[in-house]
Order: C-alpha cells, then structure tokens, then sequence
C-alpha cells in the first residue's frame, strides 16, 4: 500500500485534495483529519524537542494505518508538518509527499478570518472548544503553533497578529524543505500550487502519473467539498505591507529556501526575498 502525507499549512487546499483523491483513484483511503489527527498536544511537543511522546502517540496511528486494504493511503492535513512527519517518515520510509503551496498573503488572511490565533486564544469559543493546556500551564489553539518555536523568538518585530500566521507559514515552509534534505526524499515529492494546479486537469494527471497511481476514470473527476471561508480572501495594500516589514526583520536563514523550486517558479515568491 501506497503511503501519501501532504506538506502544507491550513487553508492550502488539503481537504479538496482528499476529496481528489477518494474519487479518482481505485482502492484508496483518502483522510483529510482522521482520528488521531496529531493536532493539540503534539504540536506542543513538537517545539519542545519531545519527539519521543509523539513518536507514542503515532504508534497507534500507525497501526491503524496498516489495517487498510488498499491500493494508496493518503493523509491530507497541517499536522503533519506541525507534529509529525518525522516520526511518520521513520515509520514509513517509503511513504511519498506532496506540497501544497499557497500564497502566504492569501494563506494568513484565510487563517485571520476563522479567526486563528498563534499563541492563547482571544476567541471564547475556541477556548472553550478547541484549546489545550501546555505544560507551562498556557492555553494553545489546537491547530497552530504555540508562538514560543525559535523563529518567534528570532524575528525582531513586535508582531500583529497577521504577521504571526505568515511566520507560522515561513516556518512550516522551512519544516517542509527540511524534511526532503533530512529524508531524501525529492524523488518522492510533487509540488503544487494552490488553488489553480488543484483545477488543473493536466497537473493533475501528471501528478497521479508521477506516482504510478491508478485511475477510475479517463479523466479527473473534479468534485469535493472546498473548505469555503465564510469572508472571501481579499489582499490588501496593508497586509502586503506587513509582509515587507516582516521580512525585512527575518534573519536571512529563514529566507534562504525562496530562492530555490518551487518558490522561485511562482509569482508571488519574490514577496519572500530580501
């Protein structure tokens, strides 16, 4: 059985991807935030170098994972990057990758207006529904990072809360790269850009091609639920703004993977170099 995890942040497309995958590809288990999502505490752990609780926590994972009978397995979620991946890819070191990338401006606007918050939550409602409590005794939002990983702490900035989700999506794109380096796993990845390559017939095709997966049908199915944010995504003159101040106060390590595929193949990439 074919193992497929997704790199990407939230709002990049990954539950319609799923929905992709469930309705053109035979034999497949296609999970979107499956039971034991590794969302909350593992994220947690995470920044806190405790890869042995997760390592703990993923094991029955895997092993619900083994029990499907079929052609390809696909998990397509942000915990993954934020939680997992490594010890998902000691378990399954053959399991392939695919990267969704999105513009960060789009991605953290998206994110503003769930409203998500990096760090203790300001919404009632997720504190009361959706929060964990750190060993440091600080209430954290279950699906972002905790605002104390290195990168908070290395950008000079005092940071609005919009800036703080486009520094979760720098450093979950350096997680990303990090991981293909520490794994090799290049011959293993396919790239694409959100939202327009998930519309792309040929893209698509040639993803499925690159894997070596088999089709239902001639041709792509695009039917699936796109997980639609209440206020439209629209960029304004400011958000751009504090993206050109942030990373004009990012040290330049945390910009390096930019110059670089697939970043230098999209549009929006020269936003992200100094």
């Amino acid at each position: 059985m074919m193992k497929i995890f997704v790199m990407a942040s939230g709002r990049s497309g990954t539950k319609y991807l799923s929905e992709l995958f469930q309705h053109n590809v035979g034999r497949c288990v296609a999970k979107h935030e499956p039971y034991l999502s590794m969302f909350g505490k593992p994220i947690y752990w995470y920044q806190q170098g405790d890869i042995e609780r997760i390592r703990q926590r993923f094991s029955l994972k895997k092993k619900l994972i083994k029990r499907y009978r079929a052609q390809v397995y696909i998990e397509t979620n942000h915990a993954f990057l934020k939680s997992f991946s490594d010890v998902a890819l000691e378990a399954f070191p053959d399991a392939k990758l695919i990267h969704l990338i999105r513009n960060p401006l789009e991605v953290a606007k998206s994110q503003y207006h769930r409203p998500v918050w990096i760090g203790e939550p300001d919404s009632l409602w997720f504190r009361l529904f959706h929060t964990y409590v750190g060993e440091d005794n600080k209430r954290y939002l279950d699906w972002t990072l905790t605002g104390n990983e290195q990168i908070f702490k290395d950008i000079s900035l005092n940071l609005t809360r919009y800036q703080q989700l486009l520094v979760q999506w720098i450093e979950l794109e350096n997680r990303a790269m990090h991981l293909l380096e520490t794994y090799h796993k290049h011959c293993d990845y396919f790239a694409l850009e959100t939202p327009k390559d998930l519309n792309n017939e040929e893209k698509m095709l040639e993803m499925f091609s690159f894997f070596g997966i088999t089709l239902k049908h001639h041709d792509i199915v695009f039917q699936g639920k796109k997980n639609i944010a209440k206020i439209p995504t629209r960029v304004t003159t400011w958000d751009k703004h504090q993206l050109h101040e942030l990373i004009d106060h990012t040290p330049a390590r945390y910009l390096e993977i930019f110059h670089q595929n697939p970043y230098n193949s999209v549009a929006w990439g020269e936003l992200l170099q100094k």
